[in-house]
């Protein structure tokens, strides 16, 4: 790169310090997988406007590769684990949520489930204390005088990070399970008579049975359900902070809580001064396509094409799913672009092509694009709503069937069950999104509320982190309901105490009103002898 470029770009990065104050220093304790690619997107906003930004990465990480060219600075700590090992574990729990839950009760569903998520806890524990433990890397952070960390709630160990550097912690979430974490340690009012609650799959104007359904989901996550095994969190993090705290208490001290939804998304709810939407801030629009692809796209005609992938974590099927998809797709008019890295399924039309990697989110926005195929990833629904493009919705895990709910709700997408759809269903839910134009008028409508927006999701995101360096912290914002005990937010102390005067007054009252009678009885008989 010439000196001229070099000072161009030198003089963009002073300008952006001196337009939001100072230049920070930002310390990532990043997750994996599709929310790395997620939370990337903030990241080089950040270094666009002249932030340093370091990301405290493990050498098992599966998707940060440092070695990549990246004006992101890395720290790469040893694992206790090796990359294999770590992909393996992950991949094995996504093929166990995915293929193998039992799906006869409620009980049985969610058992197997806190199986799941406890041993991906005790392996990003693991990662944990190859970091706290580890005196030369906390010595070399300590030095590097970060300004703020920038976490990922169902990633823990950024609270704890922040916690020993004595910084400002800002949260980025789609959501936790039950939202645990936003009640018990973002403050964050959850009515059950119209917020449904996650993974109950409901819709927010519940009929009686529906909220009788999400009442117990309630008391299951509260009571009973943890993502995470918190005994083995509070002890670890007591330990290591010296003092009893627990997971929950640490969390809660975040600065701001950076939610990845909007209202296009979310149902209507209450929130917080603390919580921000930043859904849909990856979104950005469509670049021209490759000439192979846009060729492919271009020969659909007036037809157009359909868009399919299950994202980056399964890419590929079993044989037989593969054959009952390939089937339905060979039976449309339309051209197909298929992200699937399987064996080829004898049933594949010549309207389909396979790739192992495609340009979603530029397919997306091409003109010719009429529907998307989705597992219902919140990344890839916010880029259908971004384009305004139907969807159906095949959810698989996770997420993923809240998400194709709320579009379903929405008017937005139809939902098939993995496992149980046919090449009918599903060639009938193409027609329907396709055909139909109310779906792409909902779709239309979700893009336009994205759109009408008075700062950009993105924009809104990083201003929030710069806040908190430019402020160190956020403490003003959060509410004090999360320095209440739980029988002092719901006022049990002051029921208790006002129940016990009525009830104090009322003996006073009774035993009056006894010793006047007794009094009256007594002067009554009296005269009556005389």
């Amino acid at each position: 790169m010439s000196t001229k470029w070099i000072s161009v770009l030198l003089l963009i990065q002073l300008s952006c310090c001196f337009s939001c104050g100072t230049c920070g220093n930002v310390l990532v304790w990043p997750p994996d997988y599709s929310l790395w690619i997620n939370m990337k997107a903030i990241l080089d906003e950040l270094i666009q406007r002249g932030h340093e930004v370091t990301v405290l990465t493990s050498s098992a990480s599966v998707l940060i590769d440092p070695n990549k060219p990246s004006a992101i600075k890395f720290e790469v700590y040893p694992a206790s684990f090796t990359k294999d090992e770590f992909e393996f574990l992950l991949m094995k729990l996504v093929r166990k949520w995915t293929y193998e839950m039992p799906k006869d009760t409620f009980w049985t569903y969610f058992s197997v489930l806190q199986e799941i998520l406890w041993e991906s806890s005790g392996c990003l524990e693991r990662l944990c204390k190859d970091v706290v433990f580890n005196k030369k890397l906390m010595m070399k952070l300590q030095e590097s005088r970060f300004d703020v960390v920038l976490a990922d709630v169902v990633f823990p160990c950024g609270e704890l990070l922040a916690e020993l550097l004595k910084i400002p912690l800002v949260y980025s979430v789609r959501f936790t399970m039950g939202y645990t974490a936003e009640k018990y340690s973002g403050g964050l009012s959850t009515p059950p008579s119209y917020v449904p609650i996650v993974m109950s799959e409901l819709p927010d104007r519940m009929t009686f049975m529906e909220r009788v359904k999400n009442m117990i989901y309630v008391l299951y996550f509260d009571f009973w359900f943890q993502a995470y095994n918190e005994k083995k969190w509070n002890q670890f993090y007591s330990e290591v902070l010296g003092r009893p705290t627990t997971l929950r208490e640490t969390m809660g001290k975040a600065d701001i809580w950076l939610v990845r939804n909007y209202w296009d998304f979310e149902f209507p709810r209450p929130f917080l001064p603390h919580f921000h939407f930043v859904g849909g801030f990856h979104c950005k629009p469509a670049n021209p396509l490759p000439k192979e692809i846009e060729e492919f796209v271009q020969s659909s005609g007036k037809h157009g094409v359909v868009v399919f992938t299950l994202g980056s974590m399964v890419s590929n099927l079993t044989e037989e799913r593969a054959h009952v998809i390939a089937s339905a797709l060979a039976q449309i008019p339309q051209k197909v672009l298929w992200r699937f890295d399987g064996k080829k399924p004898d049933t594949l039309g010549p309207n389909t092509r396979l790739y192992k990697w495609i340009p979603q989110n530029d397919l997306l926005g091409h003109p010719k694009t009429k529907a998307f195929i989705t597992h219902g990833g919140a990344s890839g629904i916010y880029e259908a709503i971004y384009h305004g493009i139907p969807m159906v919705g095949i959810p698989l895990f996770a997420d993923q069937p809240e998400n194709i709910i709320r579009m379903k709700v929405k008017g937005a997408a139809v939902s098939l069950d993995m496992d149980t759809m046919t090449s009918t269903d599903l060639l009938n839910a193409l027609k329907t999104v396709i055909y139909d134009p109310s779906y792409k008028e909902n779709a239309m409508r979700l893009s336009a509320i994205h759109h009408d927006q008075p700062v950009k999701p993105l924009d809104r995101a990083v201003f929030w982190i710069e806040f908190v360096m430019r402020h160190k912290g956020a403490k003003h914002l959060r509410p004090a309901a999360l320095s209440l005990t739980w029988y002092q937010y719901h006022s049990l102390d002051v029921i208790g105490f006002l129940l016990a005067c009525v009830a104090i007054a009322g003996f006073l009252v009774i035993k009056c009103c006894l010793l006047g009678y007794q009094k009256f009885y007594k002067t009554g008989k009296k005269k009556k002898r005389e």
